[in-house]
């Protein structure tokens, strides 16, 4: 990348992705050892970030070992990117093309089997047309057949691990215990054999003071919060130590465009569509989502330093 080598230290559960990133690289042409994976215990991550041949890290991962990371690279005095959590909110305005932003939040939420950082994970909506979109949203997600991930009916495989889902489900019944209503799902299937599957989940009610206001949840369940209005909708959205993106549904272009622009403090903000990364632009979060920017010419710039040369 613009003249750097790599190494990458994928998770240790998803080795297989890492050696197939490689071999990609490989197939495509560039020199041996340019692109490397390194198949070692996040114990030794330290000493790799500390050898004289590490530059600069970046790290796409969990805020918790973004800190980590951070703090290694920084007793380093080593560059580092940050792509870390999100808790992302959908504003769905009065105005709002429910069915629209019925589909377009369903597939969202449930994005890598509701793992993933940029998924929707708070649906903020407008009192006047709750009820509606909840109804619209729920029949969505219910939709959503939970099975094989190499079955081509499947549209929402296992999570990544079990002790992850089991976590998840704990969360889900400490916020019922704390007052949140579960429309849809909330169950551990009844699958033969040991397999990580949950079902899609929507929770309303959730108000300020509940754990899934003010934590990222990390699996196929949605949040669904009441706001008075647009104002309250999007005073809302902000109120979350994440920045990652955030997406408003409005018929409104420039409402849309200004309330983005200029209202929302995420990284990233779409109007009408899902939040996704695109090779073409830049990426990444504000706060405790991270900090630098992927992708784009933003991206290449983050790893290359801006040298100075004078000439009389």
């Amino acid at each position: 990348m613009a003249g750097n080598c790599g190494v990458l230290k994928h998770a240790s559960n998803v080795s297989g992705c890492a050696l197939s990133i490689e071999q990609i690289i490989k197939d495509a042409g560039f020199p041996a050892n340019v692109f490397q994976v390194l198949l070692i215990n996040s114990k030794v991550v330290k000493q790799v970030i500390a050898h004289r041949h590490i530059k600069a890290v970046t790290l796409t991962g969990s805020t918790e070992a973004g800190m980590q990371v951070a703090q290694q690279a920084a007793q380093q005095l080593k560059k580092s990117v940050l792509e870390l959590g999100g808790s992302d909110p959908y504003l769905i305005l009065a105005d709002a093309d429910l069915e629209l932003a019925a589909d377009v939040c369903a597939q969202s939420r449930l994005i890598n089997n509701g793992q993933s950082c940029i998924a929707a994970k708070r649906f903020i909506v407008v009192k006047k047309v709750e009820k509606e979109f909840v109804r619209l949203f729920k029949n969505k997600m219910a939709t959503r057949i939970t099975g094989d991930p190499f079955d081509a009916d499947t549209s929402l495989g296992p999570m990544s691990r079990l002790d992850l889902r089991d976590d998840l489900h704990e969360r889900v019944k400490e916020n019922i215990k704390a007052g949140a209503k579960c429309i849809l799902g909330g169950q551990i299937p009844d699958f033969k054999g040991r397999h990580a599957y949950y079902t899609p989940t929507i929770l309303t009610g959730i108000k300020k003071g509940m754990p899934a206001y003010e934590e990222e949840i990390f699996g196929p369940v949605a949040l669904v919060i009441s706001a008075k209005d647009t104002d309250d909708a999007i005073r809302m959205a902000n109120d979350t130590p994440f920045g990652l993106g955030a997406a408003v549904f409005t018929k409104d272009g420039l409402l849309g465009e200004q309330i983005a622009k200029t209202q929302l403090n995420a990284g990233s903000c779409f109007v009408n569509s899902l939040v996704k990364s695109d090779p073409r632009l830049p990426f990444g979060g504000i706060n405790q989502s991270g900090y630098g920017r992927e992708l784009g010419m933003f991206g290449i710039r983050e790893f290359v330093n801006i040298k100075t040369v004078y000439i009389k």
